[in-house]
């Protein structure tokens, strides 16, 4: 087994207290992977909490030591060397309406662009249906974003991110509105808008839609991928993390997986799994074995709790739990042929809020 796997899975359950440092500092609250930034640990971008609670107590911590940083924690002779990606150049300009770049579209890792097309979510507003970790709306509120991008603000943003950073894929997400397509269409409009001013793939992320129709409306307007998440599994846990959303059932999600693989292709369709909100190691491999079965990507990712949320005190999942899934899950797609970095595009072939494609190359 990989150590740096091992190093990087402890530090995302984890944390790192750090020093304000140069670079892309990342940011607090929004979708995606939140109250992170991105690290170069020993060749490997990666995803890492420092802006949470759990980042604030941690053993890690990194700090600038002359003309480098220094990692230190347990086990200080192992460390390997940390550096911090730079602060993409696209993040200098504005729209000819004057909106910064960067409310846009953000970088991710290192060479990956994200954005939230929808800002809000139906059920955000209420916490007795909204999803209990997220944090969506944090970045509206604090002026960081915009509520709606346009297609053509993220085509502009896009081309600019690809020609002045080389950028090499767009992971588009959305929150959920108040319509039976689940963001579908805003996906498919604007993946159409960017495919006419750049080449970039780009994997898309919603809910399923109710009319199956829209996997092929979004693969023509240019989707490459298709993300739809199931974050937790065992039905206890969906009800008390996902309230709202857990009136999609399983077998609802399943249905959507195999139409959507049927148009993507297998291994073009992923979903992202959160281990560490009561999902036993033993349900999180029983439905990655059936997801592999479907030709869908089962990204699992350590649950990270975000300030502000009403999980921001749950705790981060242990280590070793982690190690043990990401090698389980690791096993079953080596037995299923689906590898991360043969998809177009999207969170799993990023990889970077994930220790699982080290344990992947490993087994």
């Amino acid at each position: 087994m990989s150590e740096l796997g091992r190093l990087v899975t402890e530090l995302q359950v984890k944390g790192v207290r750090a020093e304000p440092l140069e670079g892309n500092r990342g940011r607090r609250g929004g979708a995606g992977p939140s109250d992170h930034r991105a690290l170069n640990v020993d060749g490997t971008t990666v995803m890492v909490p420092v802006y949470n609670d759990v980042s604030g107590s941690s053993a890690y911590s990194l700090a600038a030591r002359g003309d480098g940083l220094t990692l230190t924690g347990p086990q200080q002779d192992a460390l390997p060397v940390v550096t911090t990606t730079d602060e993409p150049a696209f993040y200098g300009l504005r729209t000819a309406e004057g909106i910064p770049y960067r409310s846009i579209a953000l970088l991710h890792s290192r060479d990956v662009l994200a954005t939230t097309l929808l800002q809000t979510c139906i059920r955000f507003r209420d916490r007795s249906q909204s999803c209990q970790f997220c944090a969506i709306e944090q970045t509206l509120e604090d002026g960081a974003t915009v509520i709606r991008k346009t297609p053509e603000q993220v085509a502009e943003v896009a081309e600019a991110a690809v020609c002045l950073d080389g950028v090499k894929q767009l992971v588009m997400t959305t929150g959920t509105p108040n319509s039976d397509d689940r963001g579908a269409r805003l996906m498919a409009e604007t993946a159409a808008a960017v495919k006419r001013r750049v080449d970039l793939p780009i994997q898309g992320q919603c809910e399923p839609p109710d009319d199956p129709i829209w996997y092929e409306r979004m693969k023509a307007a240019g989707i490459d991928s298709l993300g739809m998440h199931l974050e937790v599994v065992e039905p206890e846990v969906r009800r008390r993390i996902l309230p709202g959303k857990s009136e999609l059932s399983l077998e609802r999600y399943y249905a959507a997986f195999a139409d959507a693989v049927a148009v993507f292709g297998r291994g073009e369709v992923s979903t992202y799994l959160l281990a560490g909100l009561g999902d036993s190691r033993e349900a999180l491999l029983d439905c990655s074995r059936r997801l592999i079965e479907l030709g869908v990507y089962p990204f699992v990712v350590p649950f990270v709790p975000i300030s502000g949320t009403p999980l921001e005190h749950h705790p981060a999942p242990d280590t070793a739990f982690m190690v043990d899934v990401y090698k389980g899950v690791a096993e079953l797609l080596h037995q299923g042929d689906l590898r991360s970095e043969a998809m177009s595009a999207g969170c799993a072939k990023c990889g970077a809020c994930s220790a699982l494609s080290l344990f992947e190359q490993a087994a």
